[in-house]
Formats: structure tokens, sequence, C-alpha cells
């Protein structure tokens, strides 16, 4: 199916199951039973293996197995159980002081490491470790034993030159160790160029990282340089192998009439697509018409299932991506561009192939009946939510002159957006709210202001119908039996829930919820706060404490949305869970029954956990950028002072972010006014001995900036006295 999932057969000589050859499992199971470990002739004979094929593919599958960390080789070359030899396997993180920590796979306590012991392994490696024992804190320390799988094979950094001895210093802190680059394999880099190199030797005990330059990125500070960085740093695919793009480009400029055979034609229909003056792909168009008990409510997505077929080699890439990536100023797509931005793209006055979710509402918002079709559109207006939030504010005339037809739909849309956000607050959704930042680049691509992005009402009613789709879409694959990924919000977890519970209690706001909270009590406390100074500071704190949300195989519902049944379906040229659950839509409208479908639920799980990495890994990616291009625009502001509030209170220090440029950084102990300070991690306060000084979180302070790190992400403040 892809290039990131291990084949069926991928242990076998042949890429075929034999039948006589001993699954993984079968292999654990036999060393359980056996209670100690087995050489290879030992298991061969146990097993019954007989063929010389067999054997051959048992030796494979023992080779795959120590590789995945499943088995463990002695001395005396006998297989046993990891776990059996009290050895934790599972991922090295590390921290940039120089230790780090192993995080077992099986989610017991962390393991942790020396920086001796983070000596021969980087942040991010696979490994098995050993328990050494116990230190003062009660944490566990251990050894590593063996490296399973090495997470980095380029690293990149700052080159530099020194006394005859070159090496790159990575630019993730996380990597704390430089490569040593011989001097002939330094290529045309120059001292502070930012450069990839490439690892010949991984680092061991006694000896550092060696490497190789093979790319060279430029100066740290150029425009765009922060983006490049991630995309390597994140290993983030950018570059389409050979023959992706010449696919999508093979479909044309125009849909082939051939495909709208069949389909439901609802190019007469005022479908619009709304969304920020920036996008170029446009997944979504929707439609809306008032009836005598409620409202019908058209939402039309891009059909990509229709072009990107299973198993091609644009399927293979859009699988491996999974997700596209967007930079300030610049996007990583999913999919190539002649099918982003082209024939999968809803542009307006197009013919376009898409997949209908047609809904009846009723006047308490709720969905009373849905169909799925395929069908061809034309968009008939391409508006901007700001567009559309000033024509509903004013409401005189058309919104496009000519097209009455749009102006009624939009109309009927706002009303129904009313409907659907009382349905919302009825059910207890949390209505998370955040301040986003835009960057405005000058004419040389450097950034020249940090703005607030403000949302309106446009933007939430694009996303209510949205959410009704993906529900409905959720619904029609649990009744339909098919494998398809749903998008799961778990609770909170007790701990997270005990630390927000006390941060609250510190803040004055009491808790309205027993042993576990639901989702309505969240929303209580968001409601409580709209008119409060620090509602920003207590809004990030209830998203702190929520679970991550992920792709699974199985509902689990979404405790944010406080929806029972949730899955994403209306991002396909963007997200590759929603081009997955287009291809179950589809089998069923083509089928009437989930027989024969390609995917199992095995298949649907693992490419879950493949879309959970991804989409993780890009906003990880996304932040990183953010934060170095925010690091990059105050380096003009050294010196200047501004107002800003307290996000956080530590034994070392205040964060506080800055009112005007949504800007973290930090004001150290040291810089406070000069006493003895005691800190209080219940209630985040520090207090002054001698002058009784407080300094707590949401307080409002004025700072000046001091120093700026860019390549630590750090910004540095001290008081600024009034």
């Amino acid at each position: 199916m892809s290039r990131n999932r291990r084949k069926s057969g991928g242990d076998s000589p042949s890429g075929r199951i034999d039948a006589e050859a001993p699954d993984r499992q079968t292999i654990i199971d036999l060393l359980e039973d056996h209670g100690r470990p087995l050489k290879r002739k030992d298991i061969v004979s146990r097993l019954g293996v007989e063929s010389t094929d067999s054997r051959e593919i048992l030796r494979r599958r023992l080779r795959a197995m120590l590789r995945d960390g499943q088995l463990v080789r002695n001395r005396g070359g006998a297989y046993g159980l990891p776990e059996r030899m009290d050895l934790v396997r599972g991922r090295v993180t590390a921290h940039k002081d120089g230790f780090g920590f192993v995080i077992p796979d099986n989610g017991e306590s962390d393991l942790y490491l020396s920086p001796r012991q983070m000596r021969s392994v980087m942040h991010g490696d696979r490994v098995l470790a050993c328990v050494t024992g116990i230190d003062h804190r009660g944490r566990r320390e251990g050894a590593i034993t063996e490296v399973l799988e090495r997470a980095h094979e380029r690293v990149v950094g700052r080159f530099v030159r020194e006394s005859g001895v070159a090496f790159v210093v990575p630019d993730d802190p996380r990597l704390n160790q430089d490569v040593l680059i011989p001097l002939d394999q330094t290529g045309e880099a120059k001292p502070g160029q930012v450069v990839v190199a490439e690892l010949v030797r991984p680092p061991a005990e006694h000896k550092p990282p060696l490497g190789k330059i093979v790319e060279i990125l430029g100066e740290s500070g150029a425009p765009g340089m922060a983006t490049e960085i991630a995309i390597r740093n994140f290993d983030l695919p950018h570059e389409w192998p050979d023959g992706v793009e010449a696919e999508a480009a093979a479909f044309g400029e125009k849909i082939d009439e051939s495909m709208i055979e069949g389909r439901r034609d609802l190019r007469d229909l005022a479908l619009v697509t709304i969304d920020g003056a920036d996008a170029r792909d446009f997944d979504d168009a929707v439609f809306a018409q008032r009836r005598k008990n409620g409202w019908r409510l058209v939402v039309a997505i891009a059909d990509v299932a229709s072009y990107v077929q299973p198993g091609s080699p644009l399927d293979d890439e859009a699988q491996n991506r999974a997700t596209s990536v967007y930079f300030p100023g610049r996007v990583i797509p999913m999919l190539p561009e002649a099918l982003s931005n082209g024939l999968c793209s809803l542009n307006p006055e197009a013919d376009r192939l898409c997949l209908v979710c047609d809904m009846s509402i009723n006047e308490e918002g709720q969905v009373t009946r849905a169909r799925f079709d395929s069908a061809v559109m034309r968009s008939q207006a391409r508006l901007t939510y700001n567009q559309v939030w000033e024509w509903l504010v004013d409401g005189k005339g058309d919104i496009r002159e000519g097209l009455p037809a749009v102006s009624a739909s939009l109309r009927d849309l706002y009303s129904l957006y009313k409907a659907l956000r009382r349905a919302r607050n009825r059910r207890g959704a949390i209505d998370f709210e955040s301040t986003e930042v835009r960057f405005v680049f000058d004419e040389r691509g450097a950034v020249g202001d940090i703005q607030p992005y403000e949302r309106n009402d446009a933007h939430m009613l694009i996303e209510e119908c949205m959410i009704a789709a993906n529900v409905e879409a959720a619904k029609f694959i649990l009744q339909q039996r098919i494998p398809a990924p749903f998008r799961a919000h778990e609770p909170p977890p007790p701990e997270k829930t005990e630390k927000l519970e006390q941060f609250l209690a510190g803040l004055g706001i009491r808790k309205t919820w027993k042993n576990r909270p639901e989702p309505m009590d969240f929303e209580r406390i968001v409601q409580q706060i709209k008119s409060r100074d620090d509602k920003d500071l207590i809004m990030a704190m209830l998203l702190r404490s929520q679970s991550l949300a992920s792709y699974q195989e199985t509902n689990a519902g979404h405790f944010g949305l406080a929806l029972e049944a949730y899955a994403h379906f209306t991002s396909p040229i963007r997200r590759y869970p929603d081009l997955l659950l287009h291809r179950a839509i589809h089998h069923v409208l083509e089928h009437r029954k989930a027989d024969g479908y390609r995917y199992s639920r095995k298949d649907i799980g693992e490419l879950s956990d493949h879309c959970s990495h991804t989409s993780r890994r890009a906003e990880e990616a996304e932040w990183d950028v953010a934060e170095r291009l925010k690091c990059v625009f105050m380096q003009q502001h050294i010196g200047d002072e501004f107002r800003g509030q307290v996000t956080g209170v530590t034994s070392f220090g205040l964060f506080v972010e800055l009112e005007k440029y949504r800007v973290s950084g930090l004001v150290h102990i040291t810089s406070l006014p000069n006493d003895y300070y005691h800190f209080d991690p219940v209630v985040h306060r520090l207090t002054g001995d001698r002058a009784g000084r407080v300094f707590q979180l949401a307080q409002k302070l004025r700072v000046r900036v001091m120093a700026v790190n860019v390549d630590e992400r750090k910004v540095d403040f001290h008081l600024a006295e009034e």
C-alpha cells in the first residue's frame, strides 16, 4: 500500500507468505512458553519448519524481529524476549542540557539516561535499554544496550571551521552533539552558513558523529530560511518523486466528460467557496435554502478519490506526505499543484467532480436526513471570509452582481448557522478561542510586522457546516460497517485534569465537576472568563489540559466537540484521512455493501497511526517556523519596551507574552527587583522575601527586550519599572 508500510509478506525472499513459515506471534508464543532463549536451530525444530524456503523465511523474520526490538540475541546466539530480559524498548528523547530519557513503547515510566549514555544516541533513536538503578529523585536510570533504529540520516545546522577542524552545530537544540566534518568533505560551505550534513557514522560513546556536507542552504537570516530549516529538521517530504507530477498533469485542466456519467448534476445550484484571502486550494463549497421546518444544507467536497487511485505513484506520495504543511508564505502540498490548485480545486466557473453531503436540518439545528452522492458542480463564486462577513453586516444588494441566488443562499446559511450554534451550545461543545497571528513580509521577504488574526462569524459559519458534514460521514461509515479512519478526541487524562484544577483554584475559579469533567464543564468556564483580562491565559491552560486528537480505526467520539462520532471528510486535497474516507463512501455508493473493500480494519489502523504522526509533525514544524520568525522579528526591537502578561511562573523566573505581537520571552529571576524570591507551584506565584513583591499568573507587566537567540527560539526580557 505504501513505502511506509511493511508488506504482509515482507519477511519472505519471494515476497509471499509460506504456510509452513511461522509468523511473528507464533515465534513470540514459543519463547514465552519455553521460558528461556532459544537458538535458531531449536526454533526450527520445535516449530517443525522443514522446507528450505521456509527456513530462509524464518531466518529473515528473526532478523526483522531483532531490528524491530521484538527479540534480542544474547552472546550465545540465542533469541529471547526483551521483556523477559528486563530490557526496555522505546524512543530516546533528548534534553538540551545533555541528558535524556527512553520513552517506553509499553507506556511504563520513562528511563533516565545520563549525559554519558546519551553520547552514543541522538534524539528520536529507537533503542533497547536496561534498568541500572533508581536515582535520588526516584527515577529509573538506564543504559543503552542496543540501537534499533537511527532517527537521523541528515542533520541541519550551522557550519563552523576553526583551528583546522570543521563541524556542524545542529539547529535542533535536542541534537546536542556537533557533527564532525572531514576537511575534504566540506564542499563549498563557508563558516556561518546553514548546511545539511549527511551522517556517515553515527555517534559512539567515545566518538562524535561523522558527516559530510551535502547541501548548502545559505545565510541563517536569509528570507525563507526558517522554512527551509524546518523542512529538513522535521524530515518533511518536499520534492516530488519521478512521475508523480506527470501523473497529476496527465488528467488535464478540464474534467473528462465520461467521468460525469451517472453523477448527480448540481451545476445549477448556487454553491460557493468561502476561504481566506490567500487560499489557493478550495476543498469545499456550500449552499443553503430555508424550508418550512428548517433548512437544506449542501456541502460539496472536491472528489480527489476519482483521480488519486490506490497503489499509484500519486497515491503513494500522497500517503507518504499524508498532509499539506502550511508555513507563512509557503505551502508544502499533499498533492501536486495540477490537482491541488487545478483540477481538484473547486475554482469558480469551472465544472468539478465532487462528493456531496445533502442534509435536511430542523429548527433545533439537528440533522434529520442526509444522503451522499457522487456529483458534478460549478462554483458560482469564490468568496473570502471578510467579504462575506462585511456583506452580512451591511445586508445591502447582492454580494455578486447578477447572482441573487448566491446572496439568498448566504442569508439562509447565516440563519442556519445560528441554529447550529445553538445546538452546539446545548450539547456543551467547548468553544475554544485563541488569538492567532499572521506575519506580514516586506519586499525583501523579511518579517515586517506581526498582526493578530481575527475570526468572524463567516469563519464559524463554514466551520459549523463542515462539522455537520463530518458528523454525517462518520455516521454513514458506522452504519455501513466499512473500515475508515475516525477523528478521535479522548477526555482529558486524570493527571492533566488535576493540574488544571490546581491552576483554576489559584485564580479563584471553581470547577463544576466532581470526578471527571464533561465538555459542558469546560464550556461553562469559557463563558465565565470571557470578560476577564486573563481569558487568553486561561483558555491556553484549558487547551493544554486536553488529550491530543488522533486518527483511529475505531470510533471513540470527540470530547471537545461533544460528539459521539466524528470523522474528517471535508479536506481531501490536504489530508489523507479524508481521502480514505471518500474511498469508503465511494465503495458503498458503487457497490451498496462493504464486501470486497480493499482496506481491512488493520490497514486503516496502520494508516491512521501514520496520519496522526504526520499531522503532529506538521504542527510542530509550523510552530517551529513561527517561533523562529518571531525571534528574527524581535531582533529589531532589542531595547524597546512593551506591555505584556505573565503566562508562566517558575522557580527561575516569569514567562511573559507581549500583548502587541503575541511573542513570549523569559524575565529571569535575576532581573527582578533584588530580593530573595520564594516559588509557590500551587498558585504559580513568586514572592519577594524582603519587600514582599508578588509576581503571579495573568499579571500585567511592562518589559524591555534585552536579547534574542534565534537558534534556540528564545527572547530575554527585563522588567521595566514604571
